[in-house]
């Protein structure tokens, strides 16, 4: 293998490149044209030896887990930037956080290099479009120097138009735009009662309730009349006063009574004082109940002051022009970008018309326009970046770098088309050329093979993931891989080619299955969905497809996923949406609606699958998400070693004292701190990194401790375990969903949102087969290679042919095309999308003359009958 590797390596090195636009290319020189990397042994990489041209754009291709991101960004971009911090001053330097050393012999002819890698948005809710692509800036930049004033109001700084400021916060909500108060339909929902009825639900009950009221018959207010008969201001001072009078209370009890003094809380006060300083839990949840979040009403939900908000542009306030689309906005603005010449011949024209006015709408008009040639106009400046996808916050980057007017600079991009219709796909490639044609260099790990085919340059990393992969098979003109056999990549970027195996999605052309009931949801209004009625056939899979922005995910990991039962994932700011219709309350405070669902009673459970991380610390692994690890401790606890030791299966858990190393508290790692330089990390020096403690490790199972065997791959333990019924049947199902390069003990925090995601489908797969469950996916392709989709698309035809319901949000149209129905959103994104365009068989939605999808859908389907009409 390795001589094969090396012979094509070095004939397609030494092939003279006759396209014009590759002439560059073939330079040799090592300052003029490569990338030269020398013995990389970046996790699974063999000693890798590849020049990747400069000034090109280059594919990185390859099975998940072979190694092409460890090449691209563990070793290429990791080593760029370990170089730049060398060239900050030692005591800056430990202030930034630093990435690791490559592990790399040598790299010559390297530039700087931006990495631009798939992240989901931030947990902040103060990050928005705006403030990720800086727009937001010159927007408040504009409202200072060019808005219009009411008539004596003094200028503002720019920082008093930002919720994110000490200046510009609304001092209710603190710049959140949402509030979490009480109103009397929360604290008094059956206004039928008197107080001393229990009218009033927020208030405590037994002793304390009771004192309230007698309180408030002392203070002459009527406990026994239905409360709807008080008049409005005893209602609002018994629920809503600040004022706590203290009162000399004599009970009427049935013995002598004893006078006592009782402060009076109102229910809101009540309610305020428990969420703050009640250290019980079960008290705190209890009067949550009672909590309602929506839109601030001191700032109608903009985070504003009301001195920025009375500040206006071309009519609209900071607020108003943050909530239109940008397609919207650049319309707005673009009347002042025209107004030089009338600026220019009159020093008395308004503020808005002013050359300051003119200045800054030219420069938002620019920027604004790559974003829209992405397809990004239906987003909004204020739309908060957690409710993005990764493949729009990636494009968020790529814009503003496109801005950035850097050249010589090497962009990594991981996956740039992920999360993109085949309709947005072609204006990313066209940016990507614009990087190139400003003369930088562009390396995009990626898995579309339309993307690949468009590339300059070609570096195939494999032949499998793991341990049998991080060799380079190829790396040369994209061509060139049609003639290396040992690809997994070559016969979904060349189909046609000689020897190719065709690349079946997983329905091998087989009639799609006949629903066996639906589900359906009517009156449908989140988002850009209004009034939506939406039917989904029970028994099959579903692929749910539309253009980025055309309610996808709002209608299937959102509405479905929360009238299925689903516990929302969603800030703490949110309440959990109920089962049945009606309305509730969205993620981002606003009111949505369902009027009709029938079919669930079809559902026995709801499961959904995303590529959230299974964990948030190393401690979390494959092994304990997946429940083997049980297994394995158990087996260990049950040997004679364990036995006569009396260790049981808790012993051999890094998680806890006892058996774990206590140096490192059983993380295998320790923080070196360095004065003046970078804090780093190293194995523990007392465990060298097994994280457990000497005695745990000498107990053994089949010849191997417990760090060893966490230490194994997938594929390794499968045989190992092979006699551990738990374990096997775990070991199996990751094989079979393409894992099995894995390793046991492989921290979650290592994992890519793909391999999650399988994880997730891996656990639910070994459990016992019931049927009847409805499963959701989020775009599951995302970062997996063609041949990994093969595997997963055997895996979820094996759920509906058990008798469950898939239902997928998917881009990629080979998933589309084996699909037994299809429903299309559209015809846009945004406001100009949230329709139901197209549903049916694939068949059906290609023939669609009003679907996006569907020309894209009839080649995919072309393609896997072979070209036949």
């Amino acid at each position: 293998m390795t001589t094969t590797v090396e012979a094509v390596h070095a004939k397609q090195n030494a092939e003279e490149l006759t396209a014009s636009n590759l002439r560059v290319l073939t330079s040799d020189d090592t300052g003029d044209g490569f990338v030269r990397v020398r013995g990389a042994r970046e996790n699974n990489l063999r000693n890798v030896t590849v020049d990747v041209p400069r000034d090109a754009i280059v594919a990185f291709t390859g099975v998940s887990g072979s190694g092409k991101s460890s090449l691209a960004f563990g070793t290429i971009y990791a080593e760029a930037q370990r170089r730049f911090f060398e060239s900050v001053a030692p005591y800056a330097r430990r202030l930034i956080q630093q990435g690791h050393n490559p592990k790399v012999e040598q790299i010559t002819g390297l530039p700087p290099a931006v990495a631009l890698q798939q992240r989901r948005g931030t947990a902040s809710s103060r990050s928005t479009v705006g403030t990720v692509t800086t727009l937001s800036n010159s927007l408040r930049m504009l409202f200072s120097r060019a808005g219009s004033y009411p008539e004596g109001a003094p200028p503002l700084d720019s920082d008093a138009f930002s919720p994110n400021t000490a200046a510009g916060a609304c001092p209710e909500c603190h710049g959140l735009g949402t509030a979490h108060t009480v109103s009397e339909a929360s604290l008094v929902p059956d206004t039928s009662l008197s107080i001393r009825d229990g009218a009033i639900a927020a208030w405590p009950g037994a002793w304390q309730g009771k004192n309230l009221r007698d309180i408030l018959t002392h203070l002459g207010y009527d406990v026994d009349v239905p409360w709807r008969q008080l008049p409005r201001k005893h209602r609002d001072w018994i629920l809503f006063t600040e004022e706590q009078p203290v009162v000399e209370v004599t009970p009427q009890r049935d013995r002598v009574a004893k006078p006592y003094k009782g402060r009076f809380w109102s229910a809101k006060s009540y309610v305020m004082h428990t969420l703050l300083d009640s250290k019980s839990p079960a008290m705190r949840e209890k009067v949550l109940r009672f909590m309602e979040t929506g839109p601030c009403p001191r700032c109608g939900g903009t985070g504003l002051r009301p001195e920025a908000l009375a500040v206006t542009f071309a009519g609209q306030t900071i607020a108003g022009l943050s909530t239109v689309p940008m397609t919207e906005l650049a319309e707005i603005i673009r009347p002042t970008t025209v107004l030089a010449t009338a600026a220019t011949a009159s020093r008395k024209q308004s503020s808005e018309s002013n050359e300051v006015a003119v200045a800054i709408t030219r420069d938002l008009l620019q920027r604004i326009t790559v974003l829209l040639e992405l397809g990004l106009g239906y987003l909004a400046l204020g739309r908060a970046t957690p409710t993005l996808s990764p493949g729009e916050m990636q494009r968020l980057r790529i814009a503003t770098q496109l801005r950035s007017g850097l050249f010589g600079v090497i962009y990594v991009l991981d996956e740039p088309s992920a999360g993109l219709h085949p309709a947005d796909a072609e204006p990313l490639l066209a940016v990507l050329d614009q990087l190139k044609a400003s003369g930088n260099s562009v390396f995009v790990v990626e898995h579309n093979m339309d993307v690949v085919r468009r590339a300059d340059w070609l570096v195939d990393v494999g032949p499998r993931a793991g341990e049998d992969g991080g060799h380079v098979l190829y790396s040369g003109p994209v061509q060139g891989l049609n003639a290396v056999a040992g690809s997994v990549t070559r016969p979904f970027l060349f189909p046609d080619g000689p020897a190719a195996s065709k690349a079946d999605a997983g329905a091998g052309g087989r009639a799609p299955r006949e629903a066996t009931g639906w589900l359906e949801l009517g009156g449908i209004s989140r988002h850009n969905l209004r009034n939506l009625d939406a039917s989904f056939p029970l028994g099959v899979l579903t692929a749910v497809t539309g253009v980025s922005g055309s309610g996808k995910s709002t209608l299937v990991s959102g509405v479905l996923a929360d009238v299925a039962g689903i516990p929302r994932q969603a800030s703490e700011d949110s309440q959990q949406l109920p089962d049945e219709p009606g309305a509730h309350v969205e993620e981002d405070g606003v009111q949505g609606s369902l009027t009709h669902v029938s079919g669930l009673e079809r559902i026995d459970r709801t499961v959904k699958v995303d590529q959230k991380p299974i964990g948030r610390t190393p401690r979390s692994n494959l092994a304990t998400y997946t429940g083997l690890f049980d297994a394995v401790r158990r087996e260990f606890a049950d040997t004679d070693a364990a036995r006569s030791r009396g260790f049981g299966p808790g012993r051999f858990s890094f998680n806890v004292a006892g058996g774990r190393c206590e140096t490192c508290q059983g993380e295998g790692f320790v923080a070196v701190e360095l004065l003046f330089l970078p804090g780093s990390y190293g194995p523990c020096p007392e465990c060298s990194g097994s994280r457990y403690n000497p005695e745990t490790l000498e107990v053994t199972y089949q010849g191997k401790n417990i760090a060893e065997v966490l230490g194994m791959t997938v594929n390794a333990a499968a045989g190992f375990l092979a006699g551990v019924p738990a374990a096997a049947r775990s070991l199996q199902t990751l094989q079979e969903v393409g894992l099995g390069y894995l390793r046991l003990g492989q921290p979650a925090t290592e994992l890519s949102g793909g391999e999650a995601q399988r994880i997730k489908l891996a656990t639910e797969l070994q459990r016992a087969r019931r049927g009847h469950t409805l499963y959701l996916l989020d775009e599951p392709t995302t970062g997996l290679h063609p041949a990994d989709v093969e595997l997963l698309m055997a895996q979820l035809n094996r759920l509906v042919d058990a008798g469950n319901t898939v239902i997928v949000v998917e881009h990629a149209m080979d998933v589309v095309a084996a699909a037994d129905w299809v429903m299309d959103l559209g015809p846009a994104g945004g406001d100009a999308g949230g329709r139901i365009v197209a549903a049916g068989d694939p068949a059906v939605v290609a023939r669609s003359r009003s679907s996006r999808t569907a020309p894209y859908l009839a080649a995919a389907l072309q393609a896997r009958s072979g070209g036949r009409d």
